[in-house]
């Protein structure tokens, strides 16, 4: 099955709005094992969204369209495919029912065109929008099948994965699905680890595996069409059996999957040793400490940390010589294994990282911009600090330390 996408919306022509739909339902279309070769952007404009149907049509076989099913006279996607169907357009009782309910709750007047929302094409199998009115649909004719989406995101989402997945499943349980495994690495460039991965790639058959560089690392996508989970699961583990045998690659792995992060496995790992951590940050001014506190359950293993951003706040609130940071500079492997140190014995944790250096525009103390030192104490240890050096924007350098200090502790951890 050949699967394309219309997105509909002058808003997304004219940049107003970023069609993200587009990119998840490719990816809950592989998933089933379906392919997507075409997506397609048209304005909410009759002829135009025709003729893209019509386009559509001559080469896929499930035809997706997302949005223009609101209440207005410029939400035309339901009208335009019923037409070319010639399907008469009904009220879907169930999303009816939710329009009227939502109104008398609300005790909003509701107005004629609303009702255009829970329209769908009369032998259209109805998707019910679990979080917002307008009703999707699903049909099968002339040997395509069309599915119609809401273009709000969340509601987009939801209807997908509750409404449409099962019915595009029963259609495609009989062929090969796609198995997809994704590996993160962190410290190592796209470049770098294609380089090493060079001859798997060259000699790529079947799973076949794919590099992406994201903002701060680099992930790996290995995937493989097959009717049998388990063969699929063998094929895959073959492959990344390969990928981390090769030279220094496994270094760098930290674990696996689309939605996972090195903050929500730098977690786990301190959950598993029974360990608490503490940071005190200068240039990265709380990011860190935001950048955990975005992981549930992270109380467990980190109790709070401290932000000291100019030179008299290090002093007092970490209690580091003034005169000691004058003549070492705030910018220092001084200054930044004494703030690792004492904010660990401050707040009595196992670990703390420490962040200082220059993030720009200018420099600091005759440091560079991107001149990062990053400390790192341990209990009943001499704490340390190494150099690092960072390009691009403020924002950059200030996530590429966040990412850094996060690494130095996964290492740590896995030694012990």
């Amino acid at each position: 099955m050949k699967a394309e996408i219309i997105a509909i919306g002058t808003e997304l022509l004219m940049g107003q709005v970023v069609n993200t739909n587009a990119a998840v339902i490719s990816e809950y279309l592989a998933d089933l094992g379906i392919d997507i070769y075409y997506h397609v952007t048209v304005g909410d404009n009759r002829k135009r969204l025709k003729e893209a149907i019509l386009q559509a049509e001559r080469r896929s076989d499930l035809l997706i369209l997302v949005g223009g099913l609101g209440p207005t006279e410029d939400d035309v996607t339901k009208q335009v495919l019923a037409k070319h169907l010639s399907e008469k357009l009904v009220f879907d009782p169930s999303s009816k029912k939710k329009l009227e309910d939502y109104f008398a709750q609300t005790k909003r007047e509701k107005t004629a065109n609303n009702e255009r929302q829970v329209l769908v094409m009369e032998n259209a199998k109805a998707l019910f929008n679990h979080v917002g009115l307008a009703a999707g649909a699903f049909l099968q004719k002339n040997n395509h099948c069309y599915a119609v989406l809401p273009g709000p995101p969340s509601e987009m989402k939801t209807m997908f994965t509750k409404e449409l997945k099962p019915l595009l499943q029963e259609i495609v349980d009989e062929n090969e699905q796609i198995h997809v495994r994704v590996l993160r690495f962190y410290g190592i460039s796209e470049s770098q680890l294609a380089t090493k991965l060079e001859r798997l790639i060259l000699e790529q058959t079947t799973p076949t595996l794919a590099l992406y560089a994201k903002k701060t690392e680099v992930t790996l996508r290995l995937a493989t069409k097959s009717k049998s989970t388990s063969e699929a699961i063998k094929r895959l583990d073959k492959l990344e059996q390969s990928v981390l045998a090769t030279e220094d690659v496994v270094s760098y792995f930290y674990g696996y999957g689309d939605d996972n992060s090195l903050a929500k496995v730098v977690v786990s790992l301190l959950k598993e040793k029974g360990k608490v951590l503490t940071a005190a940050e200068s240039l990265t001014a709380g990011l860190f400490q935001s950048t955990l506190g975005d992981i549930e359950g992270v109380s467990e293993v980190y109790k709070g940390g401290i932000v000291a951003y100019s030179l008299e706040a290090k002093a007092k609130l970490l209690r580091i010589s003034e005169a000691s940071l004058l003549e070492e500079g705030v910018v220092s492997e001084f200054t930044a294994r004494m703030m690792a140190e004492n904010s660990m014995e401050i707040m009595s944790a196992d670990y703390a990282l420490s962040f200082t250096g220059v993030a720009g525009p200018n420099s600091l103390e005759g440091n560079s911009l991107g001149t990062v030192w990053i400390g790192f104490a341990r209990r009943a240890q001499t704490p340390v600090a190494r150099l690092f050096h960072f390009s691009k924007t403020r924002q950059f350098i200030r996530e590429s330390t966040v990412m850094c200090g996060l690494d130095i502790l996964r290492r740590e951890l896995l030694k012990n």
